[in-house]
């Protein structure tokens, strides 16, 4: 069976056949072409607490009465926001939803709400591999190279994975080709560039030295959809 991923813009997808959506920053987010309203969803999962990643999830979640998944601190924040199913997990952790198998993976990155008056530090944040009707796929959420990419790819059939290119706060162009080469997925398709001024990678670029390896890679644009 397939599955459709579709992007939303900057880190931010939906996997129908689960009802899962990704790190679901859309109300502040200049590409997005969809409002919190629009996403309809059994699952919530987030990488980290970062504005641009955590974003519309606590909404989300408490509208569509979806289980929000994310690093155990995490989680227990947003239970206290009013989300009424939350799942706390951690790095290297699997869990059957009715939506699917979530397991958390490696990201080399911080975690914090920033605020007017105060910064909230969390542990980590994490990356995530959804099985879905059995396809597996591979979202690394806001990473750097990491040695475990290349774990990741040789125990686990990957059909799609998800990598930022952006640079400065992630992975730039250079990196992410290495790690998509670790990987092996069937299709990689880059995120997490061109939001902002700071993070301006070209995504076709990636795709072509991507595929110059030898490996699938694809530019989604907002709103595009594909089969798995």
């Amino acid at each position: 069976m397939s599955v459709t991923l579709k992007y939303h813009g900057h880190s931010c997808f939906s996997i129908a056949g689960g009802g899962v959506v990704i790190d679901p920053f859309l109300s502040e987010n200049p590409s997005a072409k969809e409002r919190p309203a629009d996403i309809k969803c059994e699952g919530v999962l987030v990488t980290h607490a970062h504005s641009d990643h955590l974003g519309d999830a606590i909404q989300v979640a408490k509208a569509n009465n979806a289980v929000l998944v994310a690093t155990y601190e995490l989680a227990l924040y947003c239970q206290r926001q009013g989300v009424e199913k939350v799942f706390p997990m951690h790095i290297g952790g699997g869990h059957d939803f009715e939506f699917g198998h979530v397991k958390l993976t490696v990201a080399q990155h911080g975690s914090a709400i920033v605020t007017d008056d105060d910064i909230i530090c969390f542990d980590n944040a994490c990356g995530f591999l959804v099985t879905v009707e059995g396809k597996k796929l591979y979202h690394a959420g806001d990473t750097g190279l990491c040695a475990d990419m290349e774990l990741l790819g040789r125990l686990n059939q990957l059909d799609v994975a998800m990598l930022p290119i952006g640079d400065v706060f992630t992975m730039g162009m250079d990196d992410a080709v290495i790690a998509a080469g670790l990987l092996g997925a069937g299709l990689t398709v880059p995120m997490h560039y061109g939001t902002y001024p700071v993070i301006p990678a070209d995504p076709e670029e990636y795709v072509a030295r991507v595929q110059k390896n030898g490996l699938q890679a694809r530019v989604m644009q907002t709103g595009d959809e594909i089969e798995v």
